[in-house]
């Protein structure tokens, strides 16, 4: 029987949770949820005077945003600090690692002379081999033996083999002269307690596995499969920053982009299947494997972003999207919507998500909606509105009075009204948006007048027909 998969997510809470991490945190769930798996969520949290609340407060938020849910509860990797210094302990006991009783000072000359004499300037502590009986009583850190000679290999899923020369390595601490354990150790104990069998990361922690490796060897535990995947460039190549636009996670969502074009596209940056572009979160599951990952980073692309979300925009179920639209205003700081306006909304989503990109966009043309009378004009929609359209629309609101309030209804009525006056409906079209919505780029004239329904369309129509109106 095959060993259930077990993967984990260890951000460290000391900012937000930026795209990369973000990537990565999918890439682990879908790996995870695509074969019946544990996904793991620890929260590296070791480095106690960057580390705050508030950041992995907002983690959880934007993975909770991004709907990657996590099995078990969140573990802190600091409140395991004893379990980290007892793996340190029993390395010293079996003669596995050893206290090194080396200053500071004693270190930096040692560098200091190396790279005056073209040496390695990599550590080599002369109290590897010295015997107990012979410690100082001084404070000491506990290093780990590292082998001095052949070569450590990396079985990677993206990068290949790896090999980095064991000369390279130095007898990393373990165990700081205040007991508090490295990163690296605090690292490797919790992967293989919490049990985790695929370690998936960003390849800027290519080398820390070789030093993790050295403590699984040393306990004599089996290694976890390892994935480094390649970092996100922006557009030009450079790694992804600040000044390539948002970074942090819930600035996606206050931007407006649907939380499932947002895992399509982060899916799609570094991991192929064939040409698909477009898939479902079921799809994504389903196809998602280490071997699609490329070696060479990914450039982050808006409008692949957009595209994409606009796709899924069009293709969600107009109540799981009016839900998704209360959510986005409230991360963007929007006020609530009343009752009678979001029941609107929802009548009106099948025709406001056609070519929608992001909320953002949807938002902009559902502002026949949100507005209520009298509708302030934009200049483009005033300029319709002159005495002659004005006129027009004085004569065709009678013939709305008792009409069918369908499509089929409205078509007619209107199209016989241009055509019984010898006017092209585009001509008709324009002061009727002007009147409806205030602005010029909206919706069909049909589907406004269908979602505000008859009284508040011939409302606004009168409205309009007013000198000054």
């Amino acid at each position: 029987m095959s060993q259930k998969v077990v993967t984990r997510f260890a951000p460290s809470p000391t900012g937000f949770l930026h795209i990369g991490g973000a990537r990565t945190a999918l890439f682990n769930w879908l790996y995870t949820r695509g074969r019946d798996g544990t996904f793991l969520l620890r929260i590296e949290d070791t480095d106690r005077a960057r580390s705050t609340p508030e950041a992995t407060k907002a983690i959880l938020d934007g993975l909770r945003w991004l709907g990657l849910d996590h099995d078990g509860e969140v573990i802190s990797q600091f409140e395991r600090a004893p379990r980290h210094a007892e793996v340190a302990h029993q390395l010293l006991a079996e003669g596995k690692a050893y206290k090194c009783f080396s200053t500071q000072e004693e270190i930096q000359e040692f560098r200091d002379a190396a790279r005056a004499e073209g040496r390695s300037t990599l550590y080599q502590s002369p109290w590897r081999d010295v015997d107990q009986s012979a410690h100082p009583d001084a404070s000491f850190v506990i290093r780990i033996k590292a082998p001095r000679d052949g070569v450590t290999l990396i079985k990677d899923e993206v990068q290949g083999e790896v090999k980095i020369r064991n000369d390279q390595l130095d007898d990393m601490v373990l165990l700081r002269g205040d007991g508090t354990p490295v990163y690296m150790l605090a690292v490797a104990v919790d992967d293989h307690d919490m049990g985790v069998t695929h370690v998936i990361r960003g390849d800027d922690h290519l080398n820390n596995a070789a030093r993790q490796m050295m403590i699984y060897t040393a306990m004599d535990w089996p290694l976890p499969v390892y994935a480094h995947i390649p970092l996100i460039h922006g557009p030009d190549g450079k790694k992804l920053s600040k000044r390539h636009g948002a970074l942090g996670v819930e600035e996606y969502q206050a931007m407006g982009y649907p939380a499932a074009g947002m895992r399509n596209y982060l899916a799609r940056l570094g991991w192929s299947h064939g040409d698909d572009e477009f898939f479902t979160d079921a799809q994504a599951k389903e196809w998602f494997d280490l071997g699609g990952i490329g070696k060479s980073p990914a450039r982050f692309d808006f409008k692949k972003l957009e595209n994409l979300c606009g796709q899924h925009i069009a293709a969600t179920e107009d109540a799981a999207l009016l839900h998704e639209f209360a959510s986005y205003r409230a991360a963007a700081g929007q006020e609530t919507l009343p009752d009678d306006k979001l029941t609107l909304l929802g009548s009106g989503m099948y025709c406001l998500k056609e070519r929608a990109k992001t909320f953002t966009e949807l938002f902009d043309k559902a502002s026949f909606i949100l507005n209520s009378r009298p509708i302030n004009l934009d200049d483009k929609s005033a300029a319709q509105l002159d005495i002659v359209s004005r006129g027009i629309l004085s004569e065709l609101t009678p013939h709305l009075q008792n009409v069918t309030w369908s499509r089929e209804g409205l078509e007619t009525v209107i199209m016989g009204f241009a055509e019984a006056r010898e006017m092209k409906f585009g001509k008709l079209a324009g002061p009727l948006r002007a009147a409806l919505a205030g602005r010029s780029a909206t919706p069909s004239v049909f589907d406004m007048m269908l979602v505000l329904g008859a009284d508040e369309t011939i409302a606004r129509l009168n409205d309009a027909s007013q000198p000054g109106g």
